[in-house]
């Protein structure tokens, strides 16, 4: 409790001070104005003085009302306890999430991002998520150096979220759930953060990059040989076409050759919004932090493709999303695949679109280690309310089934339903 009232004294204390702070070029907004960003806005034009820091900063607190059941046999453990039995859930509050940015003006053209989570439910403890230094000129070598090719390109480098698919644009990043509609991310949720640089090319709505990372989440210089290299790429089309119609199409591929471990959908250290659901009697929050969540297992070799459309007309927006992973273990001789489907309808309305409504259809299937064809299906219904630029409060209905596994499997003929709030503030 008492870090909790010093957590919220620091960030009460940083927001008074963001207000006044310095706002970068190219750089997506924390509060409502970057809701429907994708990667950051390339301007060639800055306002670059001297260097300066922007502090900001995100909190997010549930209040969680879940309940689940499942059909599968009795599987004891050494101690005689029955590690396929549910643990009961009550109606209370999530642990309180926060995070800490930093986003400095190196440069003319150069800005430093730095997070820092403040409490997550893995980490309760703060650690630092990641950061990248971003170049939109080179002036720094040369006064107008590359200053035609500067207008379009962006460089990124450093330990930072990797850029596969766009659903990660409108995840929930630890306390920074103000561009998420929904209170939960996807069910198998992309994302991770590796040492690597990523190249962009913006012009006239085309959006190209390619990128490349060591390909581990831990950094560690032994076991050379064992990881190489992952490579990203991502190819896409967004316009505005008109005041009211925006559209954007894109098409994303990550791939990891051999790994000692990969990390693409077990990189989220700040865990699942829905907490214990599907977990036995002896998990705890902090260690059992996946909870809802289904990863392919693909261990050692995976290839990811990811195409994502998305339509906003007026109040009324779309986001897709179709998915196609296949990989497998060391063990394996052969790869598996595991397919997602996610679909967002949500209508925005009110004086600046500050009220919303919506749904979402989120589909995963494939082959598991165990040679169980799996199928899970959620769907999420919801509302938000943005009583300010920076404070936003939600209201979802979850609905999780699971298909097709085995008897001695917890999550045999397994199901969780029911309602969670979320009040968000960002800045």
């Amino acid at each position: 409790m008492k870090n909790l009232f010093t957590l919220a004294i620091v960030l009460i204390g940083t927001f008074a001070i963001a207000q006044q702070q310095y706002q970068l070029n190219n750089w997506r907004p924390y509060d409502k104005t970057g809701l429907i960003m994708f990667e950051a806005p390339k301007d060639s034009v800055t306002t670059f003085e001297n260097v300066k820091v922007r502090i900001g900063g995100a909190f997010a607190l549930q209040y969680q009302a879940l309940d689940h059941e499942n059909n599968a046999v009795s599987v004891l453990n050494s101690n005689n306890v029955n590690t396929n039995q549910l643990a009961a859930l009550g109606n209370n509050f999530n642990l309180a999430t926060a995070n800490l940015d930093l986003d400095v003006a190196l440069y003319d053209g150069v800005n430093l991002h730095l997070r820092t989570y403040l409490s997550s439910r893995h980490h309760p403890e703060p650690y630092v998520k990641g950061g990248y230094i971003q170049f939109d000129k080179l002036d720094f070598i040369r006064k107008g150096f590359m200053a035609e090719t500067m207008k379009y390109m962006t460089i990124k480098i450093g330990h930072m979220e990797n850029n596969y698919g766009d659903a990660h644009f409108r995840r929930s990043d630890n306390a920074l759930a103000i561009y998420n509609p929904f209170v939960g991310n996807y069910i198998m949720d992309a994302f991770t953060t590796e040492v690597g640089a990523e190249v962009y090319y913006q012009r006239k709505g085309w959006i190209a990059m390619l990128g490349a990372t060591n390909g581990k989440l831990n950094q560690a210089t032994n076991a050379p040989g064992v990881t190489s290299p992952s490579v990203i790429a991502k190819i896409g089309y967004d316009k505005q076409i008109n005041t009211d119609l925006r559209f954007r199409l894109t098409g994303s591929i990550y791939n990891t050759a051999q790994s000692a471990r990969t990390f693409l959908y077990g990189g989220d250290r700040a865990g699942s919004r829905y907490y214990f659901v599907m977990e036995n009697t002896l998990a705890t929050s902090k260690d059992n932090y996946s909870s809802g969540l289904i990863t392919p297992g693909f261990t050692n070799e995976l290839t990811a493709i990811m195409v994502n459309p998305f339509v906003k007309y007026k109040g009324l927006e779309f986001f897709g999303m179709v998915e196609k992973v296949s990989g497998k273990t060391k063990a394996e001789e052969d790869e598996r695949d595991f397919t997602q489907l996610g679909a967002e309808l949500i209508y925005r309305f009110g004086k600046n679109e500050n009220l919303y409504v919506a749904g979402r259809y989120n589909n995963v299937s494939g082959e598991t280690l165990a040679k169980e064809d799996v199928d899970v299906t959620r769907f999420n219904i919801g509302a938000g309310w943005f009583m300010t630029k920076n404070i936003l409060v939600k209201f979802e209905y979850v609905n999780q089934k699971y298909d097709g596994y085995a008897e001695n499997n917890i999550l045999h003929e397994g199901k969780f339903n029911g309602f969670v709030a979320e009040a968000v503030i960002a800045f």
